[in-house]
C-alpha cells in the first residue's frame, strides 16, 4: 500500500496537514509504511522539512493507494480508484458538497471521513476540535477589541505560537465582560483552556444570569443548561440525542445577560437553535459577539445569523437580525458573526502535529495491517460507487441535486 499526502487546494488556501515530517519519518521507518508528499507551496511545512528526512516530495500522486488530505478535494482534483481521507462535510447534507459526493461516487472513490472515525462508543478518535476551541475564544476576545476598543490583541495568525499567546494573556488586562461559552467537547475544552489562560474567571451559568460582575466572567453551558422538553419533562441527555425535534430552547436569558457567546456544540438535525431572528431583534437581546466555531451555515444551524463562513484574512461579519442582512462588522447597531471554518489554521503547525499523533496512534495500523475493530468502515461513506448502508439516507439528497 502506497500513502499519498495530497496538496490542500481548497480555497481559502489552507496549510495543515494530516502527518508532519517527523511524523512521515517515523512511519516510513519504524512503520515500514511507503508515504509521499505532494509538494505544495502553502504547507506549514516545506517541502525541503520532508525532503531533509528523506521523506520523497512528488508532484503526481497516481501511484498511490490511498490519498490523506485535510479540506475537501475539489473535484478536479480528485482521481478515480483511490482511497481518500479528508472531512467530507457531507453527512449533514451540506449543500455545496453535494457535487463532490456524487463525484466520489462517479469515480469509484472510498472516502473515510475523518469526522467518522470513532471507538465503539461513539467518541471521535481524530479531529483538530481543541485547536479550534483555543482560536475561536481568542477571536471571539480579538472580536471584542476590535469592537469596543477597549483593550489590544493581536491575532494568533501573527504570533510565533500559542506559547507566545499565552505569554501575551499574563499581561492582558481585559474589561468587565460577560462571555458564554457552549459546549463541552474537544472544542469545549480548548474554548475553556483559552479563556483560563487569559485569566478570565469561571462563573455558575445561574450566578451568570443575576450577578453584576467587575471583572471578566465566563459561564460554560452544557444542553440541559439551554435545552428543556416540550413536554415538560426533566431533561433527560439521551432522549434529547434520539430525538431532539421534542426539545425547544432556554437559552434566552443567557443571551439577554451576556455579551460574547463562543458556540462549540455539536449541533444534530432537528434541533432547536439557541434563539431566533425574532428574538435577536428584540432589545432585550444582549450579545454583541458571536464566535461560532460550530460553523454550520442558516437555517440548518444552531445559530441563525450564521449566513456564511468568514475567511482567516476576513474574519467577521455584521449581522442586522431585523433585516436577516449581512452587514459592515465593528458596528454599534447589529451584531459581529466570527465564523471562521478552518480556525485551526492559525496554529498550523501545532494543531497539524497533535492531528498527527492521533493519526498514528488510532487510525494508520489499521489502515495498513487491517480494520478489526471496524473504526475505519464505520467511517466509510461511499465505496464500489455506492454508499455504504449506514449513510444509505444521503441517496434522496443526492437524487435531488
Amino acid at each position: 500500500m502506497k500513502i499519498g499526502i495530497v496538496r490542500e487546494r481548497k480555497s481559502p488556501s489552507e496549510s495543515r496537514t494530516p502527518l508532519t515530517p517527523t511524523q512521515v519519518s517515523y512511519l516510513r521507518k519504524e512503520g515500514k509504511m511507503d508515504i509521499v508528499i505532494q509538494t505544495s507551496p502553502h504547507r506549514c511545512y516545506p517541502d525541503k522539512a520532508f525532503q531533509e528526512l528523506e521523506v520523497p516530495v512528488v508532484r503526481d500522486l497516481q501511484e498511490c493507494d490511498v490519498l490523506m488530505g485535510i479540506k475537501e478535494v475539489p473535484v478536479k482534483y480528485l482521481l478515480a480508484n483511490k482511497t481518500y481521507f479528508f472531512f467530507s462535510h457531507t453527512v449533514k447534507k451540506q449543500p455545496h458538497n453535494r457535487p463532490l459526493l456524487m463525484h466520489v461516487l462517479n469515480k469509484n472513490i472510498t472516502l473515510v471521513d475523518y469526522e467518522l472515525i470513532t471507538n465503539t462508543h461513539g467518541d471521535r478518535l481524530v479531529a483538530f476540535g481543541h485547536h479550534a476551541g483555543i482560536v475561536g475564544a481568542h477571536n471571539a476576545l480579538w472580536t471584542w477589541a476590535q469592537r469596543t476598543k477597549s483593550f489590544s490583541l493581536p491575532r494568533l495568525r501573527d504570533l510565533p505560537s500559542y506559547t507566545a499567546a499565552k505569554e501575551l494573556y499574563n499581561e492582558l488586562h481585559l474589561p468587565a465582560i460577560k462571555i458564554i461559552l457552549a459546549g463541552t467537547g474537544r472544542v469545549g475544552t480548548g474554548a475553556l483552556a483559552a479563556l483560563q489562560a487569559m485569566g478570565i474567571q469561571s462563573v455558575d451559568p445561574r450566578a451568570f444570569l443575576i450577578e453584576n460582575y467587575t471583572f471578566p466572567v465566563f459561564c460554560q453551558l452544557m444542553p440541559h443548561h439551554y435545552i428543556e422538553a416540550k413536554n415538560g419533562d426533566t431533561f433527560d441527555k439521551g432522549v434529547f440525542y434520539s430525538d431532539p425535534s421534542t426539545f425547544v430552547s432556554s437559552f434566552l436569558p443567557y443571551a439577554r445577560s451576556g455579551d460574547v457567546m463562543i458556540n462549540g456544540i455539536y449541533w444534530r438535525q432537528g434541533a432547536p437553535p439557541f434563539f431566533t431572528l425574532d428574538q435577536m431583534c428584540a432589545d432585550e437581546f444582549h450579545l454583541q459577539v458571536i464566535a461560532d466555531i460550530s460553523c454550520d451555515l442558516a437555517p440548518q444551524s444552531s445559530i441563525p445569523s450564521t449566513i456564511r463562513t468568514a475567511t482567516i484574512d476576513d474574519p467577521v461579519y455584521g449581522f442586522d437580525a431585523c433585516s436577516a442582512t449581512e452587514k459592515p462588522p465593528f458596528q454599534d447597531h447589529w451584531v459581529d458573526m466570527m465564523c471562521i471554518d478552518n480556525l485551526p489554521n492559525e496554529l498550523a503547525k501545532e494543531s497539524s502535529q497533535a492531528f498527527g499523533e492521533q493519526l498514528i496512534k488510532q487510525v494508520m495500523q489499521h489502515l495498513v495491517h487491517g480494520d478489526p475493530k471496524e473504526i475505519l468502515h464505520r467511517a466509510t461513506i461511499a465505496s464500489g460507487c455506492k454508499l455504504m448502508p449506514a449513510y444509505s439516507y444521503l441517496q434522496d439528497w443526492l437524487a435531488a441535486g
